[in-house]
């Protein structure tokens, strides 16, 4: 079955008791059974919704997984990956990275004595001089947050298999659409829905995706236990969002490369942060794990100081300036004192994280209104 068919058919059916096309709202707290242990499969919500178990199998057949677990965030998400750890486990990670998950990791986690190394993961000489016998994780973002950094998916899991240690990769930014971890030997694949899976701002929610039963356990085994689940009205936002996902990328993925190129020639932009341009690093190994290049879009300015960043900010018009991402409409964002301010300053130079960087995502309206909103934007 091709993307766009699954989007729309994967793991649904029309409901059994009416007939409806659409997937039903269970809003229930709790089902009724016949005697006890004797039901329909249904005993409390937070074990299992009709409404999420459809949208947890769409998710994992969109990632060609076998097994999908949904959250009431990403960070939810990510927190239950971390519950697989113990106090003296180790975590490698992308330096590159959303700042909320830095901060789970480096706030939260660190305090039960999880232990975390930030490095590049570009070159596998560096990667091998940090795993060591308490390593339990590799956890990469491809693209990367906000610096738009790519990670080859398959070289990463090499290694992973090599010392039997388990590798998530953050999809947000890529969607199934435009790449599938799992085929590249990921174990864990996690999703903000929040972003293009909903693709509407209108949800919060997290996913995983894994192929492997044990670890599809243990880990709802965690999402029981921990209650953090979703609402069904939720999940049917999100399932009803997938169903024009394949429409809504390409359009993303057309709309950027537009505006990346007038980015890159324009007078007052230093360097333009998007895989898609041949002058991106990432850009070949992009190219081979990617469908096309994605709708995110950073950018610095040559004027390089926080002040630039905020003037050209405050006179969007189309682009509004918002934290989050994926959604139909253009937003754009100051990660330095956004949605990356928990990142210090030292760490976030480090990865060239300025204070004139701005974030873009690129919605679905028509490229050369954004691009005319940018002129006025950056002005001459």
């Amino acid at each position: 079955m091709k993307f766009a068919t699954k989007a729309i058919h994967a793991g649904i059916e029309p409901d059994a008791s009416t007939g409806a096309i659409m997937t039903p709202i269970f809003q229930t707290s709790t089902f009724v059974q016949e005697s006890p242990g004797k039901h329909k499969g249904y005993e409390y919500a937070r074990s299992k919704n009709p409404t999420r178990d459809v949208l947890e199998k769409n998710i994992a057949a969109l990632e060609n997984g076998k097994y999908g677990l949904c959250f009431a965030s990403g960070m939810a998400a990510i927190d239950t990956i971390l519950k697989l750890f113990k106090p003296g486990d180790e975590i490698i990670s992308t330096v590159d990275l959303y700042g909320g998950t830095y901060r789970i990791f480096t706030k939260v986690f660190e305090k039960y004595g999880i232990k975390f190394h930030f490095i590049s993961i570009k070159d596998e000489t560096d990667l091998e001089k940090v795993i060591n016998k308490n390593t339990r994780m590799i956890w990469l973002e491809t693209p990367t947050n906000p610096m738009m950094s790519i990670i080859d998916i398959k070289r990463v899991s090499k290694a992973s298999k090599n010392h039997e240690i388990l590798l998530a990769v953050d999809n947000t930014f890529a969607t199934p659409f435009l790449q599938t971890p799992i085929d590249l030997g990921a174990d864990i694949v996690m999703h903000s829905a929040t972003k293009y899976l909903g693709g509407h701002s209108d949800v919060i929610m997290g996913a995983l995706v894994v192929n492997e039963e044990k670890l599809f356990d243990q880990l709802s085994f965690l999402q029981n236990s921990c209650g953090a689940i979703p609402g069904p009205n939720d999940c049917f936002l999100v399932l009803r969002g997938i169903k024009t996902l394949h429409l809504r990328m390409e359009r993303h993925c057309q709309n950027a490369r537009k505006i990346a190129g007038y980015l890159a020639g324009h007078p007052k932009v230093d360097k333009v942060f998007w895989p898609g341009l041949e002058s991106h690093p990432g850009h070949l190994v992009a190219r081979h794990q990617m469908k096309d290049f994605g709708g995110m879009i950073s950018f610095t300015l040559k004027e390089d100081h926080q002040q630039a960043a905020f003037n050209v900010l405050e006179k969007f018009e189309l682009f509004s300036l918002a934290e989050s991402l994926g959604g139909v409409e253009s937003l754009c964002g100051h990660p330095a004192s956004m949605t990356h301010a928990a990142i210090p300053k030292s760490e976030r130079e480090k990865i060239g994280l300025k204070d004139s960087l701005i974030r873009l995502s690129v919605g679905i309206e028509d490229a050369d209104d954004l691009i005319d909103d940018l002129a006025r934007a950056l002005g001459k």
